[in-house]
Parts: C-alpha cells; structure tokens; sequence
C-alpha cells in the first residue's frame, strides 16, 4: 500500500527513518504500528510546504488515495505528506507554516466541504475536509515537545475521518484510544493535554501537537468555492 514520490533522492533512507521511528522506537500509537507492519501507509515525498506546485501535486496524491481507498472494509489507512528539506526551530514556527499548508491546500480545493463534518474551525465538529472528505490531521516534526510527534522531517498525516467513525461503529474507538494514552503516558510521563474526543472540542487544538491555551484561535478560514 505505501507510496513514495520517487523523483526526489533518498527516499528509501526517508520511509527506512519513518519505520524505525513508527515500529523500532517506542511510539505510543497501536494504530501507527499496525500499518506500518502491514504496509497501509501512503508516504509521498515534497519539496516544499508552500509550493503551489507542490501542493498541488500533494492534492492530486490525496485524490488517488481517496479513490484507491475501500470505504467499505475495515482496513485502515494513512497519507503522510513529508518534506525533508524544511526545518523549524519551534513548535510556534511549525504550527504557523503547519496551518499556511492548510489553507492553501483549501485554497486549491476544486471540491465541496464534506458535509458529514463542521466546516467551522470553533466546531466541536470540525473536521479538516479536501478533495470532498474529512480528515483528521497530525502534524510532527522533529522538535516537537510531543515525543510521539518527533518525527525524522516535517510531517503532515492525512487520517480519513471515516477511519474513526469505522472503529466507534466497530466498537473499538474506546478500546484503542485508551491504549494509545496509557502507552503516550508512560513514555512522556502524560498525555497531550489538548487532546479531546471529537464533539467535545474543537480538533483544530490538536493538529500541530502544541499544548495551546484557552486563548488560541485557529488561523484557517473557509473561502467560497462557487458563486
């Protein structure tokens, strides 16, 4: 299932450095593992977050993965978007450039806002929505105060919004999110503090792994497509 964007070099070094980081390294998400065992994982290669050329290409790549994806199985997937030639101090550096990619990509978006989900970023019921379906996005980048988000580069997972509607359907959201939190807290010693269920706050606190305060606004605003 994995997918590399082969035009640019080292990109065998790129998805060995996200294997030992998913599977060698003690990350806390069993979700993460399993498809990285099992291979269901898109890894496509950028040059950069801001290109309109690369984001474009980006937004083709997402349209693939959403037309290759069987909405109908309980197999589950993920896109990771990686740009190993950017590089950010800080968490504020990577959140700012993290919400930029966002609202461009909406930007060049020739497709309705899902309507399953809440295009209003102050929604408890947001959810991130291109190419006419929602995604739940996480961002990570190497300085991360997050150890789990401390990727090898820059980082932006696309996770289909399905995806979790498919594992409360299933019964097991619960069951998975607590061993996920019990395995985040024992390697940080606790869980992100932002991070809440979906309905109960907005996700947008959660996408680029900084603890924000009560105060944050998130940056992104929903344009009209058609007039």
């Amino acid at each position: 299932m994995k997918t590399i964007t082969k035009e640019l070099p080292l990109y065998q070094t790129i998805d060995e450095a996200y294997k030992d980081f998913i599977l060698t390294q003690k990350h806390p998400c069993v979700m993460a593992k399993t498809l990285f065992m099992t291979d269901n994982y898109h890894l496509n290669v950028y040059k950069s977050s801001q290109d309109k050329e690369d984001l474009n290409n980006l937004l083709k790549d997402l349209e693939s993965f959403i037309n290759q994806y069987d909405f109908e199985s309980k197999t589950f997937e993920s896109f990771l978007a990686v740009f190993p030639f950017e590089h950010y101090e800080s968490e504020i550096g990577f959140e700012k450039s993290l919400w930029q990619t966002l609202q461009q990509l909406h930007d060049l978006d020739d497709c309705d806002w899902d309507v399953l989900v809440s295009d209003n970023p102050e929604d408890p019921n947001f959810s991130f929505s291109l190419k006419g379906h929602a995604f739940y996005i996480v961002g990570l980048h190497p300085n991360s105060s997050r150890m789990a988000r401390q990727s090898p580069y820059p980082t932006i997972i696309f996770n289909l919004h399905a995806q979790f509607e498919q594992l409360r359907a299933m019964g097991s959201y619960k069951k998975v999110k607590k061993r996920i939190r019990k395995r985040d807290k024992k390697l940080q010693g606790h869980i992100n503090p932002v991070l809440k269920d979906f309905g109960k706050d907005s996700e947008t606190k959660q996408y680029s792994g900084r603890a924000v305060d009560s105060t944050w606004k998130c940056p992104f605003h929903k344009t009209s497509k058609f007039v």
